[in-house]
């Protein structure tokens, strides 16, 4: 598991919400994007979307944030997660990630976030257009490469 992460193709991305309500269901026990630990930002005017979860950042402004001490690094997912029980509802996290990944719970009072399903993300296991795959780091890597030269190259015809 460990140097795995998810892989977001935006262009792949439908906004169909399967990613939000597989996680919901998983994670809550019922299928509800507003407790999903993913979420699908919709550009309808646009016609494009972005599914944004967590982006496992290596000094993690959520865990550093914490005064509760709720938040560690989890080393074998390679990714910050949340004690339940010691999280006190400040949501400083929430405030303190840039990228607007952590949640707060309405009703466990409690903040939340993806930890990638114990390292079996269902949102990638049920991502029909291939909009999110898990996939080593190093491919990762190899496919934002591919994405950028695509943009580049489709960018040069266009001129």
């Amino acid at each position: 598991m460990e140097g795995q992460v998810l892989f977001i193709n935006p262009e792949k991305c439908v906004g169909c919400g399967t990613c939000e309500m597989v996680c919901s269901l998983v994670n809550e026990g019922k299928c509800s994007p507003r407790l999903s630990r993913i979420r699908v930002v919709r550009f309808t005017r646009e016609a494009r979307n972005a599914p944004i979860s967590c982006a496992a950042c290596e000094n993690a402004p959520c865990l550093i944030t914490c005064v509760a001490g709720a938040i560690y690094w989890d080393s074998e997912l390679g990714l910050p997660r949340v004690n339940h029980d010691q999280c006190i509802g400040c949501r400083q996290c929430n405030v303190a990630c840039p990228f607007g990944h952590m949640n707060f719970h309405p009703d466990k009072k409690t903040a939340y976030k993806c930890e990638l399903c114990e390292g079996d993300p269902q949102c990638a296991k049920f991502c029909w257009t291939g909009a999110i795959e898990y996939v080593e780091n190093e491919q990762a890597i190899e496919k934002k490469r591919e994405l950028a030269a695509s943009r580049m190259l489709g960018a040069e015809g266009k001129a």
